[in-house]
């Protein structure tokens, strides 16, 4: 790596609870993807050695702010998208909020309400803050909030990396386009490639 490990973050785009456990929001309407599913264990690995070697964990985390009566700001887009998203899923704080345990702890967690991890949060803020330099993007979904977000950290002149293993979307050929679209934008490995990197 030319940037130093202690600039350089794994950016885990919105690997929660709800989009992923069985018991999740999408879980429980069906909408499960062997893809998705497989993602985290496959980051795992990685984001144990970025902590070891003293990198950065930081997650983006998909939310619903609750309103009157708690009941979500929805998106009228998303709501017919999704019309099974109801009362406190992706709630701040709640379970299905959360990211999944075996990409826990983090070091930084910003909440989201757009598909970009950088429209109306503090996401920019911190990662300068921190001293953070380099991204490597990771995720759900590869052509939703993960394109979104390495595309706003280019334009913000973040050095990022898109992790091609590290990501999913709902379905193969939606991946492999979006994949190919973003070489155009920035480097695209796999997670064996950084993991070496980081090793040497």
């Amino acid at each position: 790596m030319n940037t130093p490990i202690e600039q350089t973050a794994l950016l885990l785009c919105d690997l929660q609870n709800d989009f992923i456990h069985p018991n999740g929001a999408y879980g429980r309407a069906g909408q499960a993807s062997p893809e998705i599913a497989a993602v985290p264990a496959r980051v795992a690995p990685l984001a144990k050695a970025m902590r070891k070697a003293g990198g950065w964990v930081v997650g983006t985390q998909f939310t619903l702010v609750p309103g009157r009566g708690g009941e979500p700001m929805i998106s009228p887009h998303l709501k017919k998208l999704r019309p099974f998203l109801a009362k406190g899923d992706f709630m701040p704080g709640g379970w299905g909020h959360a990211m999944v345990d075996e990409l826990q702890p983090m070091d930084l967690a910003v909440e989201k309400i757009a598909y970009s991890a950088f429209f109306n949060t503090r996401l920019e803020w911190v990662l300068r803050k921190s001293g953070i330099t380099r991204l490597l993007v990771c995720g759900i979904v590869t052509n939703g909030g993960v394109a979104s977000t390495l595309r706003d950290a280019h334009v913000r002149d973040f050095d990022v990396t898109l992790l091609e293993d590290g990501c999913a979307a709902f379905s193969p050929e939606v991946h492999n386009t979006t994949v190919a679209s973003l070489r155009a934008v920035c480097p695209v490995k796999t997670i064996g490639e950084v993991m070496r990197e980081i090793a040497a």
